[in-house]
């Protein structure tokens, strides 16, 4: 045996590696551009073509209310863009936050009609590498729950010391206020709304691998060695359901459909068991992943309704 042979295969063995992690980063982790179009894309599959038209309606009239073009700074030096909703001065303000490869505009069209409509201003956020926020990747809420703290952050100045902020999200974005639960959070923050939230980065995509038929375990591995390697950042720094074990101050609602075949509605009902601080959990009878709004409007309206009225109704018109 010649004696380059052992380097040589330990250098190809290692660029396997490498080109391996990347592939996974890619595949988990980048938002590609057809997910940062001005008007956003309508899901498709079983559960979604049958309520498409209400989408597409819904997505439609939430573009045509008028807006103001808002943006912030991240700790990373990425400029994050949002749209702000405003329905009274002064009254409460609610920071929404999208999920996975999705936008504001369509998680929740319907969502901030529904906000406005109990009396509150509304902030949309485009998370990091979405929209038109800079990025070069997601991080399943590791990332985006220091940039809700920048959020929060620019609705205290802009609007007040005394302002009433309440943090929501839909699947990643759930996820990711929830996960920003533990943070140091100003007393401005009077509750947390996650509609169909993970329990955790590292849960969700096991979860997804397994889906796949792919072998969960080094499957996961090389994903998270890509976001460490690529992304620099840990899946397992955070969890929603750690962190809501670490809350004992912020009333959280969650909401999940119990038909969710991408996040288990089980994962929401272990962030409320976790959950310390005060809390209401309403499932959806056959409502798909993020479809609780359409399924049963009266049951989601009203949880949401009675929420935003005992958490931020004093002093504002709900």
């Amino acid at each position: 045996m010649d004696w380059w042979t052992i380097p040589a295969a330990v250098g190809v063995l290692l660029t396997l590696f490498f080109v391996t992690a990347y592939v996974c980063y890619r595949l988990t982790f980048a938002v590609p551009k057809k997910y940062r179009a001005a008007r956003p894309l309508i899901p498709r599959g079983e559960q979604y073509d049958e309520v498409s038209d209400i989408s597409e309606r819904l997505v439609g009239e939430v573009m045509a209310i008028p807006c103001e073009e808002i943006s912030i700074k991240t700790k990373d030096g990425l400029t994050l863009f949002g749209r702000y909703y405003e329905k009274t001065p002064g009254a409460p303000v609610e920071i929404m936050f999208h999920g996975y490869r999705s936008s504001s505009l369509l998680d929740f069209s319907g969502g901030v009609q529904l906000v406005m409509e109990c009396g509150c201003n509304a902030i949309m956020v485009d998370q990091r590498s979405h929209g038109r926020s800079d990025g070069r990747c997601l991080s399943f809420g590791i990332s985006e729950r220091h940039d809700l703290v920048e959020w929060v952050n620019y609705a205290v100045e802009r609007f007040g010391k005394d302002v009433k902020i309440v943090l929501s999200g839909m699947s990643m974005g759930a996820a990711t206020v929830l996960m920003a639960s533990e943070l140091d959070l100003p007393e401005n923050v009077v509750g947390i709304f996650s509609d169909c939230g993970y329990s955790s980065p590292r849960e969700i995509i096991r979860k997804v691998v397994r889906d796949m038929k792919l072998p969960v375990g080094p499957t996961y591995f090389m994903i998270r060695i890509g976001a460490r390697i690529f992304g620099g950042f840990d899946l397992e720094s955070a969890s929603a359901e750690s962190a809501l074990a670490n809350n004992s101050r912020i009333p959280v609602l969650f909401i999940h459909g119990e038909d969710d075949r991408f996040v288990p509605c089980e994962m929401s009902r272990r962030n409320y068991n976790a959950c310390r601080a005060e809390k209401r959990l309403l499932t959806v009878k056959d409502a798909g992943h993020g479809l609780s709004y359409l399924v049963d409007y009266e049951s989601y309206s009203g949880a949401v309704k009675e929420f935003l009225k005992r958490v931020a109704g004093q002093g504002s018109d709900l």
